[in-house]
């Protein structure tokens, strides 16, 4: 998609406190962006520019795709890349990563993505696998996820037996990937059912989606519920303090298991996440398009370095994701609080308020 400072884009889907950072992402590519708030708005302004509309993928309207392609237009879907933040974007933590894809979006499997058209069929170079080689081992080093949030210091999580250890992440239950990319097991409850069916004998841990533990999504468990399948629920860490102590994450399609696949961690799918089908991990669906053999590093070099955009939170400019990784490192040792301040939650909405109205910087 190349760069056109003067080629028009409608935005829908974006929440005023967010526009701010959007325009940090495309205001370069796009000019000038019109944020509509319904989809007839954005049809009206495509109509009158001819520019692409630009939608958050997760917020697109049912019958949007149709509509544009009918009338020969563009549409481009726009989500957080998987390096984020410290902090959540539920609390209103500005993302450093976004994807911008024509074909489709990496968490709904049913049509591809451009990030699975990368991994069907490109080359990767060998400066580019070892580039992805240098940057999976960093990550590992510094602990980094995509929120990074959480205690990161070690956590036991006990048991001296030689049972088999497996790691379930939960899920926000009405999230896209759990409402496009699972089917059969759907819900946190029935995830943690189908794993301990499957494996009776097997020390089970569940950790909460923080963003169920921050209360402000869906797919919460009481503990109650919870631990009558698993042996334990561990709340409040980083998942990568759980990652060298378990055997295998089973996930319906959490990042979770993306970052244990970057550990070496074994990983069981029932769902369609962007990184299962590929031959890297133990998949309870099918996934028929999805026939080709990928390395973990090929997997890491297209979606990590070829599929997403970044913005240094500092400067605002564009950079490599070995950039964002230098500032997130950093801000991780020096403890940035992963949940704002009240105060500080509301002075950033205001501020997304004041610029998406022009009157902010």
């Amino acid at each position: 998609m190349p760069r056109n400072s003067s080629t028009p884009a409608a935005v829908l889907g974006i929440k005023p406190w967010k526009r701010w950072q959007i325009d940090r992402f495309i205001g370069a590519r796009f000019q000038p962006l019109t944020y509509c708030s319904s989809a007839a708005a954005a049809l009206r302004v495509q109509a009158r520019t001819g520019g692409p509309i630009v939608v958050w993928a997760s917020r697109e309207p049912d019958e949007l795709s149709a509509t544009v392609a009918a009338r020969g237009g563009r549409l481009i879907r726009m989500e957080d890349g998987f390096l984020r933040s410290v902090g959540l974007g539920s609390n209103h933590v500005g993302g450093a990563s976004l994807v911008l894809d024509e074909s489709g979006i990496y968490f709904d499997p049913r049509r591809p993505s451009s990030l699975e058209t990368m991994l069907s069929g490109d080359a990767f170079d060998p400066a580019l696998l070892e580039r992805a080689a240098r940057l999976r081992r960093r990550l590992v080093d510094a602990g980094l996820t995509k929120y990074n949030v959480g205690r990161s210091e070690a956590i036991d999580l006990g048991g001296a037996d030689d049972r088999l250890r497996l790691l379930v992440p939960g899920q926000v239950e009405d999230d896209a990937s759990v409402r496009f990319g699972a089917s059969g097991v759907r819900t946190n409850l029935e995830l943690l059912r189908a794993v301990r069916e499957s494996h009776p004998q097997a020390r089970i841990v569940y950790k909460p989606h923080p963003d169920t533990e921050a209360g402000t999504r869906a797919g919460a468990i009481p503990d109650a519920a919870a631990l009558k399948l698993a042996d334990r629920v561990v709340r409040g860490c980083s998942v990568t303090a759980l990652l060298p102590q378990v055997d295998r994450v089973h996930t319906m399609t959490s990042l979770v298991g993306f970052e244990a696949l970057l550990r070496g961690v074994a990983v069981t799918t029932w769902g369609q996440p962007f990184y299962a089908g590929w031959g890297l991990t133990e998949d309870r669906l099918a996934h028929p398009r999805r026939t080709r053999r990928v390395t973990l590093d090929e997997l890491v070099a297209a979606s990590l370095i070829r599929y997403p955009l970044y913005v240094h939170p500092d400067s605002g400019l564009r950079c490599e994701v070995e950039d964002l990784v230098d500032w997130l490192a950093l801000r991780a040792r020096e403890g940035a609080a992963a949940d704002p301040s009240a105060v500080r939650r509301t002075l950033r909405l205001c501020r997304g308020w004041l610029r998406s109205l022009g009157l902010g910087a």
